[in-house]
């Protein structure tokens, strides 16, 4: 289980920009919102991101980078991206490594069938790399905004 005010578990990743991404990369100079979503081009996970892309200056003033994950590959990221005009990185996390260690790599009842796959989460982690704040089983409408309210509140320098 994680525990807020510990470590958040760091993972490497590949990125939408071509890179290799780390969480740890980001300890020491930016919080980190890290959301995970099931699927690009889903609508509710296109509503998460587009909401979260319309909000991303506020959260880059607060010293806040935004990090979608999901199981997609990189292709599929990079469509999303240009379909909605996504500011921030997404993750491909092919392998649930990333959502199995924050516990959203979860069985879940799609249109009857049982199968495994991401819960909506959003985990908003500190500079130190310490898990400030975590969001299960997010209902998309009003999340974004009460995640930025979170951050400005209790991260605002």
């Amino acid at each position: 289980m994680l525990k807020q005010g510990e470590p958040a578990p760091d993972f490497t990743l590949p990125a939408s920009n071509g890179e290799t991404v780390s969480l740890s990369d980001y300890q020491g100079q930016k919080n980190v919102v890290l959301y995970f979503y099931p699927k690009d081009n889903t609508p509710g996970c296109t509503a998460e991101s587009c909401d979260f892309r319309d909000r991303e200056h506020d959260f880059s003033e607060l010293d806040t980078v935004i990090l979608g994950v999901s199981m997609d590959d990189l292709d599929s990221h990079k469509k999303f991206i240009d379909k909605y005009n996504l500011p921030f990185l997404l993750l491909a996390d092919m392998e649930a490594e990333a959502a199995e260690k924050y516990g959203v790599y979860k069985e879940k009842n799609v249109f009857g069938k049982k199968k495994l796959g991401i819960e909506r989460s959003t985990f908003i982690i500190d500079k130190e790399g310490k898990l400030a704040k975590e969001y299960r089983k997010v209902k998309v409408d009003g999340h974004v905004e009460e995640a930025l309210e979170w951050v400005r509140d209790h991260l605002a320098s």
